[in-house]
């Protein structure tokens, strides 16, 4: 039990990917005037939280004019993941594809605000994708009514709970979800029992005692901080990903609190997803997975009526983040479906 325990406090996210190139300070148009593409970095204060600052990057498509309205899709980044890694290639693309889109940090992480750092708040996470929304509104150039979301891995089912409390989400795509909660109490490989995430739960609270004492917050990895530790391939890409020059960024240590593990272990990403979560809905997971089954729950739960599940061929959890054949497969599946369900 104690090695499966071990296997499980690493195997968490197989967080994010591919990066791509920002622009610094703010808002910045290319092109004759202030019509063309762009991209940049922008701050905006955190609805929920006055306190923090996000940072995010905006993609505006090829061809803008801000005298026009448009869709726009947020993007939420894996557990531990940040804006600049798969999450900013997925919003990239599907700028390119016609999307005003936000991909951003989450709160205490990134270069968003916010202490302690690195906490992993599924409740956080989830109102983070609400205070984008916010911001967006605030926007003249996007059309409110037509905003839909994304998210990788863990950032995928915060975003399918987002959806559930906000239904001003117009529609949902993910790509490799997990639910954080699940994955944390049942394993990578759904093979554990609830109950037995006990241990897990009394290690957060015990590390909260620790930390109100002082000495500084006590970690845990959100994927395999040694390629040793990988209990398995796709656990070692997660590694690779994270802690090689395939994707880390200094701003993704790959770890979180502690703390937050009796936040997490108890949370359920789909909750009331078979009451709520009506909106148009679109899943993609690998067919070679290990977190294929939460896509598999998701799908089962939600409500919507026009949900759809696309499997790409051969992919494991981690392609879906950096691999350019996976990605073009996927993004070919989400623009239209965003294209159909924000049509204005």
């Amino acid at each position: 039990m104690a090695r499966r325990w071990s296997i499980l406090w690493m195997l968490f996210n197989a967080n994010s990917l591919d990066r791509i190139a920002t622009s610094c300070g703010r808002l910045r148009y290319v092109g004759t005037g202030n019509k063309g593409r762009a991209m940049g970095k922008i701050g905006f204060t955190n609805s929920n939280n006055p306190g923090i600052e996000m940072s995010a990057v905006i993609n505006l498509p090829e061809g803008f004019d801000e005298d026009q309205t448009y869709a726009a899709v947020i993007v939420s980044h894996p557990g531990g993941g940040v804006k600049e890694q798969t999450a900013g290639t997925y919003a990239a693309e599907l700028a390119r594809r016609g999307f005003v889109t936000i991909a951003y940090d989450a709160s205490y992480q990134g270069e968003s605000g916010g202490l302690p750092r690195q906490t992993e708040n599924p409740s956080v996470r989830t109102e983070d994708v609400s205070a984008v929304l916010d911001y967006l509104t605030t926007l003249p150039y996007v059309d409110a009514a037509r905003i839909g979301a994304m998210g990788i891995c863990a950032g995928a089912g915060y975003t399918a709970n987002a959806a559930i409390n906000d239904p001003r989400i117009r529609a949902v795509g993910t790509v490799s979800a997990v639910n954080i909660g699940q994955m944390f109490r049942n394993g990578w490989n759904n093979d554990i029992k609830d109950a037995d995430a006990g241990p897990l739960i009394r290690m957060g609270a015990e590390a909260r005692t620790a930390d109100a004492k002082g000495g500084g917050y006590a970690r845990f990895p959100l994927a395999p901080l040694n390629e040793a530790d990988a209990p398995n391939e796709e656990l070692r890409q997660a590694w690779e990903y994270y802690h090689t020059p395939r994707a880390q960024y200094p701003t993704s240590p790959g770890y979180m609190t502690a703390r937050s593990l009796d936040q997490i272990i108890p949370y359920d990403a789909y909750a009331k997803a078979e009451a709520f979560l009506t909106q148009p809905l679109q899943i993609i997971a690998g067919s070679e997975a290990g977190s294929k089954w939460m896509s598999d729950d998701l799908y089962a739960r939600a409500a919507s009526t026009e949900k759809h599940f696309h499997i790409v061929k051969g992919a494991n959890h981690m392609d879906l983040y950096d691999g350019k054949d996976e990605i073009a497969e996927a993004v070919g599946v989400l623009a239209p479906f965003f294209e159909k369900t924000l049509r204005g």
